[in-house]
């Protein structure tokens, strides 16, 4: 329901808090008091288009909050959490709009677009008034309403899951009809492409692993070629260079020379380093012999792991693919023409069970159709029965169902379902809002709204002088009939009819005043005297009588 609206500087009126509350809540007073201000103010925080003119005068904005307090479960929750909007339970529409007419829309505090607003509104409320019908009057609403009001829930389970299951049929047939038309357009390519990467044998992980035995072959070679050339600089096998073990020995074999006859060599310390040097050489050359046997630098092993990375990776390119994916593809082009031979067969069973889904969903359909026949003549006869007190005794209300074309189809059914009305002897009944005038019109959703009230997830109603044009019994079952709507959801009344007022369970009055040379509407709640007094200037006018007062409390008494 809507717990409270809160107006700021919307043209007459400046500041404005009001606590709304369960069953029927009546807003009275004097034409041009600002009644409509008050609805146009809730139309702007449920998403109506904003417009220049609706910020009061030396103001720089105007806002509006609406709080709603939902019950569990609405479909308004599950709409925010889409957005992902939190809530608390309580779901708090604001809109603020400047100079210029343009706005800022707010949900719970995050800022949104006017649509979500709008959705969101219409979630939370209906308005019904002269000129601006919406939500029974809208046809598209009409076959979930007469589901709501009399067809059973498994019935509409039942469709609805025929129908998924038909389409998903219909949905796997399309498929393979498109994927085998596309392998025999394609056979020759395929069958080429396909033997190509058979022949080449793709592996999973086949790159990554080629990548890394390359990686270790060429450091391999590397190795294997600074080690050579190592060994070449100390054995070489240039004899015009006779390197380093033999430069020593030579070298050894001067100092030789030098031994003195007393057999005392003074190069002695120096032939002993040569000879370690030529220990140490010796041991260097062994080492690096060791080393080259344990290398393995075969450039065969190279080249082939080499060719086999190109080959995967032309593949790739040739395909727009990676290297990873080709096992994947082979896979897919290889049952692409395993489809040429087996698709025909699976075709046909496809087809065959397409079928049978189709027949179990109209067989489904047919079954909710009659229901909602039932379900229509029950609804016309209850509607009419609450038309002659409405003065709409000579209207005749119609549920119309027609079979939509098959196109048209849809989990709900097989059905169009439209609420028309004809409101005089031989008319052809026609859509609502273009028959009935504006009050007939107020008064039928009226009578709707009290058969059906039960099966709208809307927890609030909004009449806009429902009871225009009429009186005396007429307005008292009005008010009685809103009054039976209102047990089951919140309705907010604007109204000129003492009879209907006097059926409210609170009582709000709308009047206008003047301070300071400047225009005010202001909105108090009435309670006892206050609001038998306001009834009484309902029926009498401007000079209240004592009868008028006692009218007053008879209609408050009867209520």
């Amino acid at each position: 329901m809507l717990a409270s609206l809160s107006i700021r500087d919307v043209v007459l009126i400046e500041r404005l808090d009001l606590a709304l509350a369960a069953g029927l809540t009546v807003l009275t007073g004097e034409t041009g008091a600002g009644k409509s201000i008050l609805l146009d103010s809730l139309g702007l925080a449920l998403g109506a288009r904003s417009e220049q003119g609706l910020v009061r005068q030396g103001a720089n904005q105007a806002s509006v909050a609406a709080v709603f307090s939902p019950p569990a479960q609405h479909p308004a929750f599950e709409l925010l959490a889409e957005q992902g909007i939190t809530s608390d339970g309580d779901i708090v529409l604001r809109r603020i709009v400047g100079l210029d007419g343009r706005s800022r829309a707010f949900v719970n505090d995050q800022p949104v677009g006017a649509a979500l607003l709008k959705r969101l509104g219409a979630l939370l409320v209906e308005v019904q008034g002269q000129g601006d019908q919406m939500g029974l009057a809208d046809q598209a609403s009409h076959a979930g309403l007469l589901d709501a009001y009399g067809v059973p829930r498994d019935l509409l389970a039942a469709t609805a899951s025929a129908f998924r299951a038909w389409r998903g049929a219909a949905s796997a047939l399309q498929e393979a009809e498109r994927m085998i038309e596309a392998a025999r357009r394609d056979e020759d390519w395929l069958r080429h492409a396909t033997d190509e990467l058979s022949s080449l044998a793709p592996q999973p992980g086949e790159e990554e692993t080629l990548a890394a035995e390359r990686q270790r072959l060429q450091h391999g070679e590397r190795r294997a070629e600074a080690i050579a050339a190592a060994m070449a600089e100390l054995s070489p096998r240039d004899r015009r260079n006779s390197g380093p073990g033999a430069a020593l020995r030579a070298a050894g074999r001067a100092l030789a020379k030098l031994s003195s006859n007393d057999g005392s060599n003074p190069a002695a310390p120096a032939m002993a380093a040569i000879e370690r040097a030529e220990e140490a050489l010796a041991e260097a050359e062994n080492l690096l012999a060791r080393l080259a046997d344990q290398i393995e630098a075969d450039p065969r092993l190279l080249e082939a792991a080499e060719e086999r990375l190109f080959a995967l990776r032309a593949a790739a390119r040739k395909h727009n693919t990676q290297v990873a994916l080709l096992p994947d593809l082979l896979s897919a082009l290889r049952a692409r023409l395993a489809a040429l031979d087996t698709g025909t067969a699976q075709v046909e069973a496809l087809h065959r069970e397409t079928a049978q889904a189709r027949a179990r969903y109209i067989a489904e359909a047919a079954r909710l159709s009659e229901a909602r026949s039932l379900a229509a003549r029950r609804l016309e006869a209850e509607i009419g029965a609450e038309l002659p007190p409405l003065k709409l005794e000579r209207a005749r209300f119609v549920v119309q169902q027609d079979r939509l074309a098959e196109g048209a189809w849809q989990a709900a059914g097989v059905d169009q379902v439209r609420f028309l009305i004809a409101t005089n002897p031989g008319q052809t009944p026609g859509p609502l809002a273009k028959i009935a005038s504006g009050g007939e019109l107020s008064r039928l959703l009226l009578a709707l709204k009290v058969v059906l009230a039960g099966g709208s997830p809307v927890p609030s109603l909004v009449f806009d002088e429902v009871d225009s044009g009429i009186g005396g019994a007429t307005a008292a079952a009005v008010g009685e009939r809103l009054a039976r709507v209102a047990e089951r959801v919140q309705v907010l009344l604007v109204t000129h009819s003492p009879q209907v007022a006097a059926r409210g369970s609170s009582h709000l009055r709308v009047a206008k005043f003047t301070d300071d040379g400047r225009a005010e509407t202001r909105v108090e709640a009435l309670h006892g005297a206050a609001r038998q007094e306001e009834i009484a200037r309902m029926l009498a006018g401007e000079q209240v009588t004592d009868a008028a007062r006692a009218a007053a409390a008879s209609l408050l008494g009867a209520a």
